[in-house]
Order: C-alpha cells, then structure tokens, then sequence
C-alpha cells in the first residue's frame, strides 16, 4: 500500500524516535554505508521505517531530501549488501519530498549483519548486539527453557512432597481445592506440572516458583538467589554466605526479610530526635531483588542472582546482559521470562509495570542518597545502591549520573527538570545555583542530557530532558 501524507504527518506527531522509526533530515544526500546499517539494525529490531527529509526533533518539520534520486538502484545497492529486500518510496508532502523506507522484520531465529556486525538500536545510535541479546535470538523456535521438565516421573504424592502448594494458592487469593485431584488440576490448568499416563513431571517454572527445597531439583538448585554480608568495604572478610533454599514465589517473603535485617542502618535526625532507618526503604529493595529474580538469563549456566551487603552500600546482580539498556531501565521495560514475571506480578511480588526502578530512583532523591549505578559487565546485569553521602564528596561521575537520572525521572512524571528541581534533588541552598548549572552543563557535554528548545533560550526558564526524549 503507498505511503500517504496523512500517513508522515502521523508518524511526525509520535511522541519520540523508536527501536522501528528514525528520522533523518537528509536535506541533500545520505550515505549508502549508514543506509545500510540502519536497514540491519531496524530489521533486527522487528522492522519499520527510515524517514528522510524529516528534521528529527519535534516538530519534526518537513525540511525535504534530494537523496537518493533513483529509488530502484538505492534498493538493489541495499539487497547487494544485506542480503534483504527493503521497499522504497519518494512521497511529495506538500512541504518537500520525503523517502520512506519500508524495512521487513528479520525470520525467526535469524539476526541480519553487516560484514559480520550485527547491529541494533540503542536510543538514537546503532550499537553491536550483545551475546545475549543474540543468542536469545538464535534460539528462538527451540522450546522455552523454563517449560521443559525438571522432575518426571511422579505420582500425586510425589508432587505435594516437592511444591509449595499451600502458599501458592495463598499467593494466588484463590480457595485451597477440597481435595488433592483438586490442587493438581490447578497446577497443570497453569502449566506448572504435566500429566501424562497417571504420573506427572514438573516444569522447571513450577520447581523455581515453588520449591519447598531447590537443591532436590538439580536443574535448578544453582538458579537459588544468594546473600553475602561482608564485614568491610572490599569481599576481603565475609561474614554471611547464605543460599536460598525455596523457590521465587514462595521463599520471597522470607528472602526480602532476611536481606533487611543484613541492611545497616543509618542515623538521621527528625524533628530533633536521633532515629535509624535502612539504607534503603523495603519496597525498593523487594523491586530491585524481584527484577534480579524475573530479568536474569535463566539459560547461562554456573550463575545465580546475588545480594550483595557492605556497610556503605549493596550490589544486586543477575546473570545476562539486560534486553533493555542500562541507561533506559527509568522509562523502559521489557520481561526477559514472560511466564515467570506474570507469575510474579499475579502473586504481588511484582508490578510488571516497569515502575520498580522508578521507584528506586524515587527514593535515592527523597532520601538524597548517591544515584543507584546500573552496568553491565561479564554477561551480567549490576544495581549498585549507596548509602549517605554528602554531595560535596560525589565524584564527576555520580553528579552526571544523579543529574541524569533526575531528569529521565521527571520525564516519566511528565515533568521537566530545571536547575531548581536538581538543587532540590542536591539538598543545595538557592545561593548553590551556579553548582547545579556546572552539573548540569557537565551532563550535557557528556551526552545524557538536552536542552529542552520549546522554551527557547531563556537561561530564567531554561528546562531540560534526557537525552533519547
């Protein structure tokens, strides 16, 4: 079907530029090498559109193209280097030319390259694709790791003995059924256990919600969360070294009150009283330990989620690269384990709403703690949360992140950030506006932040977004 005006102008009204819709004015020419990676990337990424003659920033005017005058030799050059067809049309908007390329999504189980880099969207850049990231790609067809069979081979009995089933219907507010033949209808009507010719077998997703003890599963007895409380600031001195012995659902609870009795406390003072509170609220400690739990790559052997506990601070980590990108986590979000995070959020261990690590974020500013620190490193996801510290001892890089992640929070509330709200953030006086303006600028040089022109260049009114907004 052609492509419209009306059709343009929709996609110009989107609120952002997306992993499947790019913008590129393109005003005289565009070159042929980056034509094709965004082909690649985009085609990796489920297909869409690249749009030239489109300035990129709303309102995204129509500013017209001249590249690419002879569409059919520019779709056989791609196809020549990609090895896809992709479709190629020069629409005539009242304002200017604009060329739509139409990119197909990649088969299943297929990731395009181009000479050997197979490449995707990251925000407003073309990146490698990460190993994970890959081979959750190639393995796309094959049958979901947590639906295979962990234990066959069970009678009834043998089925109650191994799973949780009281706290499950608990977790799940429904009635405990009458009978056993009742219980293990529910189990397999939720595909958490199979019936075939009288007996039953287990599914890894069942055992891993609820085992009453892991290791009697031997699939999944190295996929227990684990918790170290060092005595000092480096791993030199370990005080604890517990594993978890139920599975996610029903050893959570208990999970998240052991990890806040480790938690050291802090001393503030409130209405001039002294009183201890944790270094972190509950609540963003159950998210932090939750998403560890739901996003990690359940296919990487020999790793399970850890917490990590130190005097000044506390590391939560997972195995894999995350599907989202680190500096995405405040407004992004996307299961790694579909079945497992519905589970999850069904049984209110989780929300599923991406709003976790907003909340995280949240808290660090109300309590005007350090910005949590989120990596990836060694085909694992990182979150780093930090106990007091006064903003004249953060380093260049802990205001960059701060500034950073105050100004993506405040997008995600339809808010604007502005050198007020960073102070507040700071816990800065109003006379400290020039240190929030250098924190600011800093940002922006370092390409985390933007000015936001609908205000225009009032340095009074001067708002700012992230930097993928």
């Amino acid at each position: 079907m052609p492509i419209t005006v009306v059709q343009i102008d929709l996609w110009r009204r989107a609120p952002s530029e997306t992993q499947v819709l790019e913008f590129k004015e393109a005003k005289t020419s565009f070159d042929r090498e980056k034509l094709a990676e965004y082909c690649v990337a985009i085609a990796n990424e489920g297909g869409g559109h690249l749009i030239l003659g489109v300035a990129d920033r709303p309102p995204r005017p129509v500013v017209g193209s001249r590249a690419f005058p002879n569409l059919v030799d520019a779709v056989n050059d791609v196809f020549q280097r990609v090895g896809f067809r992709v479709d190629a049309e020069a629409v005539d908007h009242p304002d200017a030319r604009v060329v739509v390329f139409s990119i197909p999504s990649r088969p299943k189980g297929t990731a395009y390259h181009l000479s050997g880099r197979y490449l995707m969207r990251s925000g407003s850049s073309l990146v490698p694709m990460s190993e994970d990231r890959l081979r959750a790609i190639f393995a796309e067809g094959t049958p979901d790791w947590l639906e295979e069979a962990s234990l066959g081979s069970l009678d009834a009995q043998g089925v109650i003995d191994k799973l949780d089933t009281q706290t499950f219907f608990e977790l799940m507010k429904v009635p405990y059924p009458r009978d056993r033949s009742g219980v293990l209808s529910r189990l397999v009507e939720q595909r958490l256990i199979d019936q075939v010719d009288g007996l039953y077998s287990i599914r890894r997703i069942g055992g891993l919600l609820l085992a009453k003890q892991l290791d009697e599963f031997p699939d999944l007895v190295r996929k227990a969360p684990r918790v170290i409380v060092y005595s000092g600031n480096s791993k030199m001195e370990t005080r604890i070294d517990q594993i978890g012995q139920r599975g996610y659902a029903t050893g959570f609870r208990g999970l998240v009150t052991f990890v806040m009795q480790q938690i050291p406390q802090n001393e503030i003072i409130e209405n001039a009283l002294r009183k201890k509170v944790k270094l972190l609220p509950e609540a963003s400690i159950r998210e932090l330990i939750a998403n560890s739990l739901i996003h990690q790559d359940l296919r990487i052997g020999g790793a399970c989620p850890m917490i990590e506990i130190y005097p000044n601070r506390m590391v939560i980590s997972n195995p894999g690269n995350p599907i989202v990108d680190v500096t995405r986590f405040i407004d992004g979000y996307q299961s790694r384990n579909e079945r497992l995070a519905d589970f999850m959020r069904r049984m209110s261990i989780c929300e599923e709403r991406g709003s976790g690590i907003d909340r995280v974020v949240q808290e660090a500013e109300i309590s005007q703690l350090p910005p949590p620190r989120f990596q990836t490193d060694l085909q694992r996801t990182t979150v780093t949360v930090y106990g007091p510290q006064p903003f004249d001892t953060m380093d260049r890089e802990d205001r960059i992140r701060a500034c950073y992640q105050h100004c993506a929070l405040k997008w995600v509330l339809n808010e604007r950030m502005t050198n007020q709200t960073l102070r507040e953030r700071f816990g800065l006086a109003e006379g400290r506006a020039a240190i929030a303006s250098q924190v600011i600028s800093a940002s922006i040089d370092a390409g985390m932040i933007k000015p936001d022109d609908s205000v225009g260049a009032s340095r009074k009114y001067a708002r700012y977004l992230p930097f993928w907004a």
